[in-house]
This record gives C-alpha cells, structure tokens and sequence, in this order.
C-alpha cells in the first residue's frame, strides 16, 4: 500500500499542486487509496467503439444496447449540476462520457465530481448519440484507478516548449496526440522492414554489444569496465565485423536491427545512441543492395505514406523514382570538374587549390574527389540518388573494382541532401583487409597517441577461412524514420532522446 503519510504536503508552493495531495489524503482519510486497483476489465479502445456504434446503430431495435467498459485518462471534464460531460483519452483516441447522478449512484457522482483532469479512470455503461451528434458512453459505473498528483499544461497552449517536451515524453504524449501517431509509424516501419527481410530469406540476428576492443574507424566509443575480467570494454560503433563473421560460417543472409553508441556530437541528425539497420548476403555485390534499396523504400513509402511521392519540410521527394551516378560522374556533372584530368595527386591538389576546396598537404588524388564531392555535390542531391563507386582511400572495407583498382565497389544513397545508408561488395581478401586495418589503425595512433584502437585480427582470422563474395548494406532508422514522418530532428522520433541534465 502506498505511503499514506504527509500526502497533503505539496512539492512546491503551487495552490493546485496543494489541492490534489489535500484530495488525496481526504480519500486515504475516507479508507480509499486510489492505487490499490491492479486490474479493470476494458472491454473496447475508444476508436474501436465509436466505430462499432456507427457500424450497429441503423439496425438498433428499440431499447437496445451496446455495452462497453473503457479505461483511460480525464482529459476534460463540465459538472453541470446533476449530470456531466468529459472526455476519456485511452491508447487509440478519445470519446465523450455522460456521467449522471442518477446513472452511477449519487455518493459516485460525489465522488466523481472531485477527481481531477488527468486522472486514470475506468467508466462501464452504453453507447448512444448525444442531441448534437456525438456518439458519447453513458455511464452507469465510474471507477477512480489512479490518481493524479501533478496537472496537465495548460488546455490551450499545451506543452509547446521542445526541451520539456523531449524531457517529459510521458507528457508529450499525453497531450499532443500527433506525437503517438509518429511513434505507432516507428513500430510500423521496423516491422515492415523485418517482414521484408524476412520475406527475402533473411534471418535476424543478435550481436554484441559490449566489445573487448576498439576498432580503428573514426567514431568514438562508449568505455565502460567489465569488474569481473577486469578489462575495459566499448560500447559497439557498428554491428558490421560480426554479421560478416556469420557470413563466412554460412548464415548467407543476415541482418541486425542494432542499437549504435558514438561519443560524438549532437544536432538534429545525431543522437549518441541510435537504431541501424545492417544486412549482409552472400553471393551478390553492391548493384543487389542498390536494388534491394529502391524497393524497400518504394514499399515504405506506399504503406506508410500512401504514395512514393512524399512531401519533407516542405520539398516534394519521390521515392519511386532513383538516379545513378559514380562519384567522379556526379562532381563533374555539380563542379564541371573532371577527375580523369588528374594525372597525379599534384594536379589533383593544385585543382582543389583553384576551386577553393581545402585538402590536406598529403591529399591523393581520391582524397581530393571525396573533398570536391563534399564541397558541390551533396547540397544538390535533394531527390534519392546513389553515388557509387568511391576511392579506396575511404572505404576501408569496401572491395576494390577489379577494372579500376583506385576505386571500390562502394555506394552511399542520398535523400534531401542526406546521406541515409551505405553499402558495399564486401572486402573478402584477408591480405588486404589486414593491410588496410593496420593503416587505418596508425594513422587514429599518429592522430592521437592516447588511442586504444587495435586492430580486429580476429576478424581477419575469420576470412582466411573464407568468406563468399558478399554484398553489405547499413543505414539509420532514425534518420528514415524523420522522413517517413515529416519529422525535422532526431530527437522527434526517439522516445527518449540524450538530454543535457537539467541542473
């Protein structure tokens, strides 16, 4: 039983916050405590109801009833007198009660009158049309489940501040109701895009998320400390080496639906942890998950939005319909610069140099690309587009092109001027892939000499075993489910997104 004593002493000096703990304490006074109920029979949603009435009501015979028992939240509420109307918000809707004297019993009714909006209650009776039109449940039993101490916003203005918002997402909820209908498309999506997976012959799978080292990517890790080993341990940056390891043991098609930790940064387009989605088959390369790409989003879109042709922020997108184009195709088409005209890193440097474009000293020619990429192409990219085929330089996971080793068989796809997911035809070379790793790793540790990036050697143990030519593909949830939504930051379609601690 809860704690019954002090009950009506307010947090704060707030009178209404004073008013509610008062109540409380008269009900504990009276032998009701308004949190010992741990079940309610609910019998129909509130959308769920209004829609069977509607279904039944031209064959009603005289007399006849619906019957229902709902449970919710009071959201609004007028004692007139010897009746009331109010308002009960459940997990689909809301609906209209008429709550009467006469209907539950004049010491309920009593009792009914002093409860609070923002109460949880629990109202049995039948549906009927009120004079105005609106299909409404008169009651004949009111049931208090749980008592609220604290109020809701204020009607009107509701909770509009974000960072309240993004702090209290159990309030946000409650009172902006658009807010729930972004969150069930979440559920949605991820369950759209399992069923798709699926339905191709992927099998799911779970990794660690706890790793014994750092890798030599650039992201930051999470460090914690594992007691019982005595061995600091990092929060996973990626799920790719371990999916790719069930790769080489035969799993031919895997994905991971995988929570992310970076220690990095925060804006409307980075959160510290976040949702990707990671799939690997073997046995096809890069142009398959391009494909696999279009018609995921294409089926998104149609099932989520209604059309391939959605609006974002205000821009016309149209996910039915995907340009092509090699990064060295794309910065000529953007800059009208051509990269086959670098004859070597000089001429590549001297270039950037001319156009404005900051390299570093040592800037080979791939460098530079990526750089001239970065500089006129990406703002421009706002209807989906792949640009494939990158510099080795970047893409230290990627398979080379057997007809152009300076470049691998690398895509990365843009939506807005955003980048929304990566793929590759995989590295499959123990040699190399070693080779590269060690590279990436001296180059962190002459960055940064306080670095504990290693080299995953084990993952280089597993392909020397073996592992079938395989096509990869990785992108964030968030950041689809931002465009799916029409959401403009990250934190609109994260529950509870990293908060800053209030002081």
């Amino acid at each position: 039983m809860a704690n019954q004593e002090n009950v009506n002493q307010p947090q704060n000096s707030s009178s209404e916050l004073a008013v509610r703990r008062e109540k409380l304490q008269a009900l504990y006074d009276s032998g009701k405590n308004p949190f010992e109920i741990t079940k309610y029979d609910v019998s129909h949603e509130s959308v769920d109801a209004i829609a069977l009435f509607e279904e039944k009501e031209p064959a009603l015979a005289e007399g006849e009833e619906i019957k229902v028992s709902i449970a919710g939240r009071l959201v609004s509420r007028r004692i007139m007198g010897k009746a009331s109307f109010a308002h009960i918000l459940d997990g689909k809707g809301k609906i209209q009660l008429y709550v009467a004297r006469d209907g539950i019993g004049e010491e309920a009714y009593a009792a009914f009158k002093k409860w609070d909006v923002g109460d949880l209650i629990g109202i049995k009776g039948h549906l009927f049309r009120t004079r105005t039109g609106e299909i409404s449940i008169h009651a004949t039993s009111a049931t208090l489940l749980a008592k609220s101490l604290l109020p809701l916003p204020e009607k009107f203005h509701g909770l509009t501040n974000l960072e309240q918002r993004y702090r209290q997402r159990y309030v946000d909820l409650i009172v902006n109701p658009e807010v729930k209908d972004t969150f069930v498309k979440r559920s949605k999506i991820l369950s759209l895009i399992r069923s798709f997976l699926d339905s191709k012959g992927y099998l799911e799978v779970d990794t660690p998320i706890l790793l014994p080292i750092e890798i030599g990517a650039s992201a930051r890790p999470f460090i914690t400390h594992h007691n019982t080993l005595g061995i600091p341990m990092y929060l996973r940056i990626e799920t790719e080496l371990y999916l790719k390891r069930l790769i080489v043991g035969g799993m031919n098609k895997v994905y991971e639906v995988g929570r992310i930790f970076r220690n990095e940064g925060m804006d409307q387009k980075h959160n510290p942890e976040f949702t990707t989605i990671e799939l690997y088959e073997a046995y096809t390369d890069y142009y398959g998950m391009m494909d696999l790409v279009e018609e995921l989003y294409k089926m998104l879109a149609k099932e989520v939005c209604g059309d391939t042709k959605i609006t974002y922020q205000g821009t016309e997108i149209d996910l039915g319909h995907w340009e092509r184009l090699t990064m060295v195709e794309a910065v000529k088409k953007y800059s009208g610069v051509d990269f086959h005209d670098w004859k070597s890193d000089e001429d590549a440097r001297e270039a950037a140099k001319a156009h404005h474009v900051e390299v570093p000293e040592n800037a080979t020619r791939g460098t530079v690309l990526v750089e001239f990429f970065d500089a006129f192409v990406e703002d421009k990219l706002t209807q989906p587009t792949f640009i494939y085929d990158y510099p080795v330089e970047n893409s230290p996971l990627a398979k080379r092109k057997p007809t152009d080793p300076e470049f691998t068989e690398r895509f990365e796809y843009f939506i807005n001027c955003t980048e929304y997911g990566n793929a590759f035809s995989e590295l499959n070379d123990p040699i190399d892939q070693r080779a590269r790793f060690e590279s990436q790793v001296a180059k962190r540790r002459a960055e940064d000499p306080n670095t504990t990036a290693e080299v995953d050697y084990d993952y280089v143990n597993a392909l020397e075993y073996g592992m079938p030519p395989t096509g990869g593909l990785g992108f964030g949830v968030d950041r689809l489910v931002m465009l799916l939504t029409d959401s403009a930051s990250i934190r609109d379609v994260l529950l509870f997104p990293t908060m800053k601690p209030e002081v």
